[in-house]
């Protein structure tokens, strides 16, 4: 015997409900943090049966933004929604203060040091050790595993790890 599908439950289309629905979608480069914590998301606009999705990328050309665009269309058609239009828009440039802190705290969990509050002068940040919590650390090379992350070291426990850039 064949069993039934039952249609799939169409929420309610508000910002609000999109919104919530968004924050199932995982940044590509870092699993842990969705596009929530990153903050990309920049507006939702409903009109009729139509959702757009306003985004900003982390970097001009960052690679992952397609995939992101991607996984936002997918995610909102697995819950119903058909007719949806992702926009990247650059200005304003995304910052790091659009993380939530909830996705600093989720980055340090995962062993890349979150970005540092900006001090106003060009000195190197003093940069906490995800592993050992150490601010006695170095940077080994302005370009880390991405793009938007500085390659360090901690000088106590030797182990290098990813910096989340400020900008």
């Amino acid at each position: 015997m064949m069993a039934l599908l039952k249609p799939h439950h169409m929420p309610e289309t508000t910002k609000e409900n999109i919104l919530s629905i968004l924050q199932e979608v995982c940044d590509p480069e870092i699993p842990v943090l969705t596009i929530g914590d990153m903050g990309i998301i920049r507006d939702i606009n409903v009109t009729g049966d139509q959702i757009e999705v306003i985004i900003t990328p982390t970097y001009s050309g960052c690679p992952a933004m397609d995939a992101i665009s991607m996984d936002i269309r997918l995610k909102l058609v697995e819950h119903g929604f058909k007719n949806v239009k992702i926009t990247s828009v650059l200005s304003p440039a995304w910052t790091t203060d659009w993380m939530t802190d909830e996705g600093k705290r989720k980055l340090k969990e995962y062993g890349i040091a979150p970005p540092m509050v900006r001090t106003g002068d060009d000195s190197d940040p003093e940069v906490e050790c995800p592993q050992c919590h150490s601010t006695h650390t170095k940077i080994l090379s302005q370009f880390g595993s991405t793009a938007c992350k500085a390659l360090y070291q901690c000088e106590d426990c030797k182990e290098p790890f990813d910096y989340f850039k400020c900008h």
